[in-house]
């Protein structure tokens, strides 16, 4: 699921977040994130999805490795948001 990236009436690149709202690269969780809750992962893909970060630009910045990033992208796929979740994800597979 591709999202269209657009831009603003300051200029700024954005998509639609996960919230529905326009998501730009200033909204995106800063680097040093250490707890990964539903909406930072799902931000993060939407803005990977939307072009504003690449893959590997995505990876560096958050420290996460490829299959993690899949990982979280394929959830979303098949679950929807709650297959972010970390907890009880026995009932998500």
């Amino acid at each position: 699921m591709l999202q269209q990236q657009r831009t603003n009436s300051r200029g700024e690149k954005y998509v639609i977040g996960p919230t529905g709202a326009p998501l730009t690269l200033s909204d995106l969780p800063p680097p040093e994130t250490q707890r990964w809750v539903i909406r930072r992962k799902a931000e993060v893909v939407a803005a990977v999805r939307g072009g504003l970060l690449s893959l590997d630009e995505a990876c560096d910045r958050y420290k996460l490795t490829n299959e993690e990033f899949l990982a979280w992208q394929q959830s979303i796929d098949r679950h929807g948001l709650a297959g972010l979740r970390t907890t009880r994800l026995q009932q998500y597979r």
